[in-house]
């Protein structure tokens, strides 16, 4: 494809959008496999740059007040509202995630901003009047400089949504770099951000790769950063950012265990463990990648369940007429994908429904996995320790709910974990034993909205305080206390006079 063809990627520092002339990486549509961009390399130049601009703003936008801030995010809301249609089809080009499913997810991410919309009331510290006598004590909650957010490719706009909005109006600061697979999109909200008419310096965007990553992380006028991606990168970034005096908040990888008991309701059960598995293309820390079912559970589950994943369209994104399921981010990834299912078969599992041949006429070119189940997996195997990242469900049968516990509880990540039955005892036990942070009773995705925090465990989360919610209001500020005595004199005893 010519260069004139591609669609413009630049920076964006102190208000102003660049063009650098350096090199970079293509980005594709995964429905076609046409390059449609090419994300500029930025490295520790651009970095250095957006960081100095975020921190001379930092002054005068934490002195906004608070009502005003929200009163910016309101103008901001509307317009992404304005925009949504555009937003959602940039997400369907540059990822693949089918029109549905990038609503669905920008819609999470347009939540976020509404709560940062209620700031003032979230910012609110607390009081007590004589703490001793005559002295009062206080806590103010206070922004804390220039935030950065390094975000990955599986949601060009929710996982961006989470981390900026609200940093922003908690008066801090904000430099972004979103993963080069996928950086159309975080230009388009950034364009509407500067429409809203958020001062200059207060947002950076910046393109690159680990030059890029490690400037925000060793840049001693950064304060704290935010990370969603992998388990390595997540502690990489965890251990690297501290060690530099940053506060961090990583998340990590995944591998989300969904409990099926042998009284679940088996056509609802499938239909929230198909959305589970398959939805997005497997491409979500909170996908459900395997299912353990117990006692009997696996008869009366499995025959439906293949045949619901045997039914699933899979198809190009960018057109009107929409499939159930789109392409997966890069070619590397397919293969990387149709591998894993391999191994699972060359270590004694059963692949029972195929998605490895997934390739549509209409787009022949584009990076397709359909929906896979691979059943009899086990716990030793590479497909069972691994995050696949993919439309694959791996299927593991177990005794009773004991052993089901043990089994997820075993696993190194720990963001979520669901269980399907109609029983009040098990899903008790459950939700009491199992090692998550996020845990479904009879709902296949347990992924929190925008006033409950994101709260990966273990490997899966990387830090103190998680994103979203009231953590993330912690996090993006910090407290000062203030103890208050009058001593006497022409101010503090006229009461007395």
């Amino acid at each position: 494809m010519p260069t004139s063809a591609l669609t413009p990627c630049p920076l964006y520092i102190n208000g102003e959008w660049l063009q650098p002339k350096i090199p970079g990486t293509p980005v594709y549509n995964p429905s076609t496999g046409d390059v449609i961009a090419e994300c500029p390399a930025g490295g520790a130049a651009e970095v250095n740059a957006a960081v100095e601009a975020a921190a001379a703003a930092f002054p005068k936008w934490r002195e906004t007040p608070a009502v005003e801030r929200a009163r910016f995010f309101f103008r901001y809301r509307q317009l992404v509202e304005e925009n949504f249609d555009r937003i959602c089809h940039s997400i369907s080009r540059e990822h693949g995630k089918t029109l549905a499913e990038a609503r669905g997810s920008s819609f999470r991410g347009l939540e976020n901003i509404e709560y940062a919309a209620g700031i003032p009331s979230l910012l609110f510290g607390d009081t007590l009047e004589n703490l001793a006598n005559g002295v009062d004590c206080e806590t103010i909650n206070q922004p804390i400089g220039v935030c950065a957010g390094i975000t990955p490719f599986n949601f060009p706009a929710m996982v961006p949504l989470w981390m900026y909005p609200l940093a922003i109006a908690c008066g801090n600061t904000f430099v972004l770099k979103p993963s080069e697979k996928v950086p159309l999109t975080v230009v388009l909200l950034i364009e509407l951000l500067e429409k809203a008419g958020l001062p200059k310096g207060v947002m950076n965007l910046v393109h690159g790769g680990r030059e890029a990553v490690d400037t925000i992380l060793t840049h001693p006028k950064v304060r704290a950063i935010s990370f969603v991606g992998s388990s390595p990168i997540a502690k990489y970034i965890y251990e690297t950012g501290t060690r530099h005096g940053k506060r961090v908040q990583a998340n990590g990888g995944a591998k989300n265990y969904i409990v099926i008991m042998p009284d679940a309701d088996v056509d609802k059960t499938v239909g929230a463990l198909s959305a589970a598995a398959f939805g997005c293309a497997g491409e979500r820390c909170m996908a459900g990648s395997t299912a353990i079912t117990v006692g009997a559970a696996a008869e009366r589950l499995l025959p439906s369940l293949i045949k619901a994943a045997s039914a699933i369209k899979v198809g190009p994104t960018d057109r009107e007429e929409q499939p159930d399921m789109g392409p997966v981010i890069t070619a590397q990834h397919r293969d990387r994908v149709a591998s894993l299912i391999s191994s699972g078969e060359k270590e004694g599992a059963q692949v029972v429904c195929d998605g490895r041949g997934a390739k549509p006429a209409s787009a022949p070119r584009g990076f397709y996995v359909g929906a896979t189940i691979v059943d009899n997996v086990q716990d030793s195997m590479t497909l069972a320790r691994e995050e696949v990242f993919g439309p694959v469900l791996n299927v593991m049968r177990m005794d009773d709910l004991d052993r089901a516990i043990e089994t997820a509880n075993r696993s190194s990540f720990g963001n979520g974990a669901a269980i399907f039955t109609r029983s009040g005892g098990a899903a008790r036990e459950f939700k009491h034993r199992v090692k998550a942070g996020m845990v479904g009773i009879n709902v296949g995705v347990p992924a929190t909205m925008a006033m409950f925090p994101f709260t990966g465990w273990d490997d899966s989360f990387y830090g103190d305080l998680h994103i979203q919610g009231k953590e993330a209001v912690q996090f993006y500020t910090q407290q000062k206390v203030v103890t208050t005595r009058w001593f006497g004199g022409d101010v503090g005893d006229v009461w007395k006079k």
